[in-house]
């Protein structure tokens, strides 16, 4: 698995705001900002204004779709039956607690693309800029871009916007994955709550086991570098799965609920999932690439607005 991923194509980029005029944050702004972003991105891009994309004669073609809500393959797939296949972006809101930001103040979050839609950043930079112009959260508060910084692997931000000309300046992108040897032991570090789910149902701390993290991380990845990266993993999933259930591990995890609203289905939804920390120990091998990449990629249900971030430790940290 690490040669075929390594470089593999993603970048965490952060766009940093000056607050115009007064823009409130839910609790928790993933949902809120993704939400605002898809918008802004279909007013810019979408031809046919059809109400409903899979009826639109472009659905195949447009960056719409392709970015926000990608079709499902025509011919169906080995691994799952999709209603869509996962997006090719993560959105890292600020950290967790409602804000209020007044005239001036500073607002800065991240967004990461993979695969090809590194090469759509222009378009999605630009739709950004629409979203904070027509408002923001409750109150629809207003803002400008200031810079557009590339976060490398130590979490040193580069920047690559000219906010003069208005242009991202050619940078590289792409992480390597860990060499070898690989721990005995790690550590997760789950920023923000973690949904694995079985039969639709989540599952709470007690029930967690080693192997639901993992195989639920090497589903992921394995979709997001078939469907965005233009590599399909040969991996013996069968194989990989045994392993994953022979991992041992410690949870210091709790429940985490939060509350969004769903434009889609017109009303409020509870969703939740798992914070803490997170040991993992075993022969880990087979798991570190995707391990390392899952920082970038997140994992478990609504991955795209940032739910299913982790830190990874290992010993030697």
């Amino acid at each position: 698995m690490t040669q075929r991923l390594t470089p593999f194509p993603v970048a965490r980029y952060r766009l940093d705001w000056q607050v115009e005029t007064p823009l409130r944050l839910p609790e928790y702004a993933g949902s809120a900002l993704r939400g605002a972003f898809g918008n802004a991105l279909r007013h810019t891009v979408c031809m046919t204004r059809q109400k409903d994309c899979p009826a639109c004669p472009l659905w195949r073609s447009c960056p719409f779709p392709a970015l926000f809500a990608p079709p499902p393959p025509a011919a169906g797939h080995s691994l799952q039956r999709f209603s869509q296949i996962p997006t090719p972006f993560v959105i890292e809101p600020p950290d967790w607690g409602q804000r209020e930001y007044q005239p001036g103040a500073q607002l800065h979050f991240n967004h990461i693309l993979i695969g090809r839609a590194l090469e759509q950043l222009p378009l999605i930079v630009h739709a950004w800029q629409r979203a904070f112009r027509h408002g923001i959260g409750s109150g629809d508060g207003t803002a400008q871009l200031r810079a557009v910084s590339l976060i490398d692997d130590q979490g040193t931000p580069h920047e690559v916007f000219d906010t003069v000309a208005e242009r991202i300046q050619p940078h590289t992108t792409g992480i390597d994955l860990p060499p070898e040897p690989a721990p005995d032991t790690l550590t997760l570090t789950l920023q923000t709550p973690m949904r694995l789910q079985n039969n639709g149902q989540p599952i709470r701390p007690p029930a967690l086991e080693a192997r639901d993290l993992l195989v639920n991380l090497l589903r992921r990845t394995a979709l997001v570098s078939e469907f965005h990266a233009g590599t399909r993993l040969d991996e013996n999933y069968h194989e990989l799965a045994q392993a994953a259930a022979r991992i041992e591990s410690e949870k210091g995890l709790t429940w985490r609920d939060w509350t969004r609203y769903s434009s889609r289905q017109k009303q409020e939804m509870t969703l939740g999932g798992v914070i803490g920390q997170w040991t993992l120990r075993g022969d880990l091998q087979p798991f570190m690439p995707m391990l390392h990449l899952g920082q970038w990629l997140h994992i478990g249900k609504n991955a795209s607005f940032g739910l299913g971030r982790y830190r990874l430790n290992t010993n030697a940290d």
